[in-house]
């Protein structure tokens, strides 16, 4: 049955699901304006997702051929999938932050079989084993066809989303900020206009991925094949002010929504809550609590493999599948660099796979 909540003040939400995912679903948002309804995110690219996206359209008596435009918090597959049906169907724009913008747009003019070998060759040189390479080598090409992979078709924005203006919404006050971390453009969209229930802060936050009441969202690595930063995928091949640091940013990124006193939050997963500088100071020391107790185990030298595998993650290493072992090194590469770059630890001079080692 689609679920459908109204927030009030011509704010409602679609849960939209998410196929074999624990996730579950994305809470599409729908922003009544002067010029017709604005989705915020759409949700993936799948038929029962589709169905259920227009059926929530239809609970809040709009078609989506009436779409005016389509807000996209970042270029993810859950939150930009159907952005591509929706113009479709309605010639509706759609918006993103330019730095996810190039990374749709050089994922779609990759070559065929680049991503997963640029991956293979990254988890190759953080030293990932034989055992989980094969596979993923394996995946590249099957039958000398090419995999197909979640957002390499996704729709190419025709607006950008700029940060810290008020966006161009008849009869609205919605303003992007810039929230990097999740990706490198993400954006939360504030909402500054008077809560319907009167609830004391300043307005409403869509806030994405980046903001969510129960999950501490992943903090991965930024990089692609064809960024030019990246010739080689070894960190220690490259000098430190190429490798970025995406929890720096996150974390940055976090303390600046907490200054907004905002009344109440609006995420892309789970529900709607208030308190969000309570949120921010909970991630905030998470983060702290976790960079401390990788310092820990960094006393002997470890590659971001062997990081991963010794971190606290939501289940036993063992049994976490094997595509979600991949996001996990990427985000022990990400706590890496963050220590790196507050000079807590460093690359072992020579290890090949590169191992770290407090300092």
């Amino acid at each position: 049955m689609t679920q459908v909540t109204d927030h009030g003040g011509g704010v409602h939400s679609i849960r939209v699901p998410i196929p074999d995912n624990p996730l579950g679903h994305t809470l599409v948002h729908v922003l009544d304006t002067d010029r017709g309804p604005v989705l915020i995110d759409t949700g993936w690219d799948d038929p029962e997702a589709w169905d259920t996206l227009t059926a929530g359209l239809t609970a809040v008596g709009v078609d989506v051929a009436d779409i005016h435009g389509v807000l996209i918090t970042h270029h993810h597959p859950d939150h930009h999938g159907l952005s591509g049906q929706v113009r479709e169907a309605s010639g509706a724009w759609i918006a993103m932050h330019a730095a996810d913008t190039a990374i749709v747009r050089r994922t779609r003019e990759s070559r065929p079989g680049t991503w997963l070998t640029y991956l293979a060759a990254k988890l190759t040189a953080v030293g990932a084993p034989e055992e989980h390479l094969a596979p993923l080598r394996a995946a590249a090409t099957e039958g000398g066809r090419t995999r197909t992979l979640p957002g390499l078709r996704s729709a190419l924005p025709d607006r950008e989303i700029v940060p810290g203006e008020l966006l161009g919404l008849a009869g609205r006050k919605l303003r992007a900020i810039w929230t990097p971390g999740h990706t490198p453009g993400h954006v939360c969209l504030h909402l500054e206009e008077e809560h319907p229930r009167n609830l004391p802060g300043r307005g409403r936050l869509f806030s994405g991925d980046h903001l969510l009441p129960g999950i501490s969202p992943h903090i991965g690595l930024y990089e692609d094949p064809d960024d030019a930063t990246v010739t080689d995928p070894s960190p220690s091949s490259q000098p430190r002010s190429s490798w970025g640091d995406p929890l720096g940013d996150y974390l940055d990124s976090l303390e600046r929504i907490g200054r907004l006193d905002v009344a109440e939050v609006l995420p892309a997963h789970q529900y709607a809550f208030a308190d969000a500088a309570g949120r921010v100071r909970e991630l905030l020391d998470h983060h702290e609590e976790r960079l401390t107790g990788l310092l820990g185990l960094l006393v002997t030298p470890l590659t971001p493999w062997e990081l991963a595998e010794r971190m606290e993650w939501n289940r036993p290493w063992a049994q976490i599948p094997h595509g979600s072992r991949n996001i996990a090194v990427s985000e022990a590469e990400a706590h890496l660099r963050r220590l790196v770059k507050l000079g807590r630890a460093e690359a072992v001079a020579g290890s090949e796979p590169v191992t770290y080692v407090a300092v």
